[in-house]
């Protein structure tokens, strides 16, 4: 993989590290690259938990028909009416960046809303700290956070194994 584009220069996602920054919230209108739309018998409430547990906000709705929430830009999900929703979460997940200074609040929040709702802090073996949240509709949300890279440690042999020169590393351009 020597050949790439260093995509950071267009991301929202901050160089990890202890001090690392979240982006402020992205209140422009773009072309979405990405959205998740998902459904729920509880629209009210749905909001609620995705605002004040998950940390979105709501960019704009459309009454009764579409609530539209964004956390950073490129983070959108789009929250419809339904009937009903599934009775257990789905296998499948969706993943949303953080930085490593939000997740304690962030498990918080949504542990307050919903005590069994949150699985985790895991670490990972590509260097992210995860957290699992069951949202009030059963979708499984992950909020992911890159954690401060050692060239010297698991992490890095772990990219070099499938061919990826980390951050630091002899190859690094």
């Amino acid at each position: 993989m020597s050949d790439y584009y260093n995509a950071f220069e267009m991301s929202p996602v901050p160089a990890p590290g202890p001090d690392a920054v979240p982006p402020e919230p992205f209140h422009g209108i773009y072309g979405m690259p990405a959205f998740v739309t998902i459904p729920t018998s509880d629209l009210a409430a749905s909001v609620d938990f995705w605002i004040r547990g998950l940390g979105f906000f709501e960019l704009f709705s459309i009454p009764g028909r579409v609530v539209h929430l964004r956390r950073w830009a490129f983070q959108d999900v789009l929250l419809v009416p339904a009937a009903s929703v599934p009775e257990q979460a789905p296998a499948m997940s969706v993943s949303f960046a953080c930085v490593l200074g939000q997740l304690d609040s962030l498990v918080a929040a949504c542990r307050a809303l919903r005590p069994d709702s949150v699985d985790g802090p895991r670490d990972t073996p590509w260097n992210t700290r995860d957290v699992a949240v069951i949202t009030p509709e059963n979708a499984r949300i992950v909020l992911t956070a890159a954690k401060p890279f050692d060239p010297a440690g698991q992490e890095a042999r772990n990219l070099e194994a499938v061919g990826i020169t980390p951050p630091g590393g002899d190859d690094e351009q």
